[in-house]
């Protein structure tokens, strides 16, 4: 259920990334958001362990537009992927407008995959939500890779229903907008009958002139429109950095990054 303040007329919907430890959730969320044109988004919240690897949730807020009179922000999380950390992951579902299951297509990882989404499916449960009334996209992430997980196994196996999909290389940032617009055109109509529903139904009429009947009737329609502002010039130079192919160069990117952070860390406490 997205949150809607009626005193500062804006809605927030939350969009969760699930998945098994490092598919590309946090790496999803950090092309979003160099990408992203800064006016246009909030500050990335990463809380991480040693290993780089999701302690907690990432926290990623976009403004996109208007509902109505309400202003939206689309907050983008990620659950912790290690099994030992069951309790963030239903804490960070609990309030989720849509989800999105990133997926590791390496064949040796088909099992976690499939854990993760047995998971995710139980983890609702116990929030008394079904998981086929829930908007979700499945993003099948690391398709730059060998030894690949063939899409139609992915759909037997994750996806009988056949939601929405993404082929993606999260890290060269294949697939990431595509899989984000694709969640927003799954969620913002429920949240728009929400807000929309939530006023007067009488004599109530929107700023453009029409009732909140036709604007309800409408919604599926006008949210294909919404758009994120993006920064080309800031995020290539940010991608030029990032564009790894192999495991072995994603492990010494990550090692090379710890140890700047720790390198600066050092230099902070340092009299």
């Amino acid at each position: 259920m997205s949150y809607v303040n009626h005193v500062t007329r804006q809605v927030a919907i939350k969009i969760v990334y699930y998945g098994p430890g490092l598919s590309g959730k946090t790496t999803n969320l950090r092309f979003i958001y160099f990408k992203l044109d800064p006016s246009s988004r909030g500050d990335l919240v990463c809380l991480e362990t040693d290993t780089e690897r999701t302690y907690f949730f990432d926290l990623l807020p976009i403004r996109a537009g208007l509902i109505g009179d309400f202003r939206v922000h689309f907050q983008l999380m990620t659950v912790p992927g290690q099994i030992f950390y069951e309790a963030s992951r239903k804490n960070v579902l609990r309030g989720a407008d849509g989800i999105v299951f990133v997926a590791d297509s390496q064949i040796p990882l088909l099992d976690a995959n499939l854990e993760s989404f047995d998971n995710l499916r139980r983890n609702l449960l116990s929030l008394d939500i079904d998981i086929n009334a829930v908007p979700l996209v499945f993003q099948y992430n690391k398709r730059d890779l060998d030894n690949l997980i063939p899409v139609e196994t992915f759909n037997q196996l994750l996806n009988p229903q056949s939601r929405p999909y993404v082929e993606a290389s999260a890290i060269n940032g294949v697939g990431v907008f595509e899989t984000l617009r694709e969640v927003a055109k799954m969620t913002v109509p429920a949240v728009k009958e929400q807000v929309l529903e939530g006023q007067d139904h009488e004599e109530h009429e929107l700023a453009g002139g029409e009732s909140v009947q036709e604007a309800v009737a409408e919604a599926p329609r006008r949210e294909e429109e919404v758009e994120f502002v993006r920064s080309e010039e800031e995020a290539d130079t940010h991608m030029r950095k990032m564009k790894l192919r192999t495991i072995e160069e994603v492990e010494r990117e990550l090692e090379r990054l710890s140890q700047e952070f720790l390198d600066k860390a050092k230099k902070t406490k340092s009299p």
